[in-house]
Formats: C-alpha cells, structure tokens, sequence
C-alpha cells in the first residue's frame, strides 16, 4: 500500500489542470469523494471538482505534509495553496486539510473525504461574509 500512497501523494502534489483527465491512475471509476462542499461519486464528477478548482482559484496545488498509512486505508494532512481570482487577487491563501482515503485491491482510491475548516480557512477570508464570520466567532467565544 504504501507504494500506491506515494503514487497519489505525488499525483495530487504535481496536478495540473491537464492532469486532472489522468485521475483515472489514482481513483477507482465508482470512487466516492466528499468534502465540505461536495459529495460525488464517480470518476467523472471527481473530475468535474478538480476542473472547477482550476477555473475558480489562481495557481492551486497542495503540499501533503504528513502521511500515516494503516492497511488499506491513509491519512494525507495537506496545505491548499492558491489566490482567489476575484477578489485579494494574488495575495497567497492556504487551507489546512486532512484527506481520509481507502483504496482499493489495486491501490486506487475508493472513498476519499477530506476535512478542512471551512468557517476558519475559506469564509472568514471572503470579504462580506468574513466579516460576519468573524463577528459569530467573537460572539460565540465571549
């Protein structure tokens, strides 16, 4: 297993926006893939999420830094680096994740789930909402 694991490792370190129609090599065809926002399953609709990531955001890549492997199964912690692309265009932003993920007998990923802040990492960071993110946060912690 940990020959696949360094083989997605570097798959997700090194996408690009081209590579994202090779993902073929790391995700089974009936993976499930969840995350804050999304919850798809299949090849085809992972793929539609990367595509989208590639339009929506300036220069993003991930930076895995740490792994623990058990069986079958892996948990990447992970740096998202990009820019918005609307708004504090170029200033760097970066969301601290974690990914659980299964793989399959043939080491490809069936069910990968990612966690990450969204409230802290993506939406006190937006310019209305961040505001008001921050104000509930205030409020909730006095």
């Amino acid at each position: 297993m940990e020959t696949s694991v360094d083989r997605i490792v570097n798959a997700f370190q090194t996408l690009t926006p081209a590579g994202v129609e090779a993902l073929d090599t790391i995700y089974a065809p009936r993976a499930r893939f969840k995350d804050p926002f999304n919850d798809v399953q299949g090849l085809t609709e992972i793929q539609r999420i990367f595509r989208h990531m590639y339009v929506s955001l300036e220069n993003p890549h991930f930076v895995v830094t740490g792994r623990i492997v058990q069986g079958n199964q892996c948990f990447l912690t992970w740096e998202f680096r990009f820019a918005f692309r609307r708004f504090k265009q170029g200033q760097p932003q970066c969301i601290l994740g974690g990914s659980h993920l299964v793989l399959g007998g043939d080491g490809r990923i069936t069910l990968h789930r990612d966690y990450w802040d969204a409230a802290q990492e993506l939406y006190e960071k937006l310019p209305v909402v961040g505001g008001l993110m921050r104000w509930l946060k205030g409020r909730a912690n006095s």
